[in-house]
């Protein structure tokens, strides 16, 4: 087993029962409309009757367990704030970066797995920082035991392919190619081995920032998130090992829509901290490979909103929702200004009905002054 393999196996409870599609559709597994955007009281207590019946245990092990009727199953989410620190001001150098792809079969929902095709074990890949000026060396292995040849595309090269044909590889093979980043901004790369929608949908994504000159605006917390598309042959919600089907991929019809890798990757698994006073930048990505986003945060307004993923363009301030297309990315800000939880969208909101969806929890006092929930007379 590989190095990527053994760091996204997590040894997990199994002590939960099975979680029906029904319950998933229900938002059960904290993924229904009525539980994500805020329902009816009446709506809210049996929401919560059914989600405390089928998840017995405490609230840390319902955040946290990620796949109990299967404590052996491999994890392929990566953590939102797996965010390198901010460059600061220095001269241009050298980066190495180092990409393995690797295959493997892992957690997709509650009862289900699915063989996703990985940069480093996760997805998305590694979030890669790097200021305007450097020259990324990177190196690209594929791991001996995968059935496909690999490369990638990096959207913030200048030359051709993006480096995919310097760096396809068979399994086993090692490749290498070095370019210099010339434009500012928040960039994706994915795998590009034909067919290349194939390989992005099974998870080959990720974001990469190249810092402008004099750097970014300090924020307190910063996060890492994507969206993308699975096509699975059997319906969502299906429990057991699932196949992927090239004809839905074809005719653009997911059966799962997701943040970070799979359904309650973002909610379950790793939501989102931060505390009122914090200011939060989120680096928002997707890979696809078909469908645009909508990105909004249920209860928040951007301050700044780097359409297109643009950092050198003044920013849109006051902004709900942001276009990022397939194949973008954008960076939005904000500050944390009443605690409680809210919710990562696509504002194609029938998606959170497929998977998408995300939490960000912000802890601290309470702030009256600006929203209030008690009732008055």
């Amino acid at each position: 087993m590989s190095k990527s393999r053994q760091n996204n196996a997590r040894v997990q409870s199994s002590t939960q029962p099975y979680i029906s599609r029904r319950s998933l559709l229900g938002g059960t597994a904290g993924l229904g409309l009525g539980t994500l955007l805020g329902a009816s009281p009446a709506m809210a207590q049996r929401a919560e009757r059914m989600r405390v019946a089928e998840h017995p245990g405490s609230q840390s092990e319902r955040l946290y367990t990620v796949n109990p009727a299967n404590p052996e199953m491999a994890d392929i989410a990566e953590n939102p704030a797996n965010v390198p620190p901010p460059i600061g001001h220095r001269e241009p150098q050298t980066i190495k970066v180092e990409l393995e792809t690797v295959e493997l079969e892992a957690h997709l929902d509650h009862r289900s797995t699915f063989r996703f095709w990985t940069f480093n074990g996760t997805v998305p890949g590694p979030f890669i920082r790097a200021r305007v000026g450097d020259t990324l060396d990177v190196t690209l292995r594929n791991h001996p035991d995968s059935w496909m040849a690999h490369n990638v595309d990096f959207h913030a090269a200048t030359g051709p392919g993006g480096g995919a044909e310097a760096t396809t590889a068979a399994p086993g093979e090692e490749k290498r190619f070095q370019f210099k980043t010339l434009n500012p901004g928040v960039y994706v790369y994915h795998c590009a081995v034909p067919p290349v929608a194939l390989h992005i949908a099974n998870g080959m994504y990720g974001l990469i920032l190249i810092e402008p000159e004099e750097g970014l605006p300090h924020v307190d917390r910063e996060f890492y998130v994507m969206q993308g598309e699975i096509y699975t042959e059997e319906p969502f919600g299906t429990p057991g090992t699932l196949t992927e089907s090239y004809e839905k991929l074809l005719n653009e019809r997911p059966e799962y829509f997701v943040m970070n890798g799979h359904v309650g990757a973002l909610t379950e698994h790793y939501p989102l901290q931060a505390k009122v006073g914090e200011t939060v930048r989120i680096y928002y990505g997707v890979g696809g490979p078909n469908y645009s986003s909508s990105f909004h945060v249920i209860g928040e307004i951007f301050d700044r909103a780097y359409q297109a993923g643009s950092l050198i363009s003044p920013p849109l301030e006051s902004v709900q929702t942001v276009t990022v297309p397939a194949g973008g990315a954008v960076a939005v800000e904000f500050k944390c200004e009443v605690p409680g939880r809210y919710v990562l969208v696509d504002h194609a909101l029938s998606r959170a009905e497929r998977g998408l969806a995300g939490y960000l929890y912000v802890e601290g006092e309470e702030n009256p002054e600006i929203f209030n929930a008690e009732e008055t007379e």
